[in-house]
């Protein structure tokens, strides 16, 4: 059998702020079920990645993997950039 090593969460979201060295914020929508209406709505959460090259740029699209804990509030790394801002447009 073969075993699964990549256990590490990834998310995938949109680059709000680039204005620190190596680190960008990004922003993961998800939908949550309200517990009383049974309706779907939008919850929005931010997290601090790692961007080593310095390369995410506002409004990419990124891939974010699960890391240890780089930092204070840092624990995500980019794992890629799926899509460019402005590109294929």
């Amino acid at each position: 059998m073969a075993e699964n090593n990549n256990k590490r969460k990834t998310k995938v979201g949109t680059v709000v702020s680039n204005k620190m060295q190596k680190t960008v914020v990004v922003s993961v929508d998800r939908l949550v079920m309200h517990p009383g209406y049974k309706k779907y709505y939008k919850r929005r959460s931010k997290f601090k990645a790692h961007d080593e090259k310095n390369a995410c740029k506002v409004g990419d699209v990124v891939e974010l993997i699960e890391t240890r804990p780089l930092s204070k509030t840092k624990r995500w790394a980019v794992h890629s950039i799926l899509k460019k801002e402005g590109a294929g447009e």
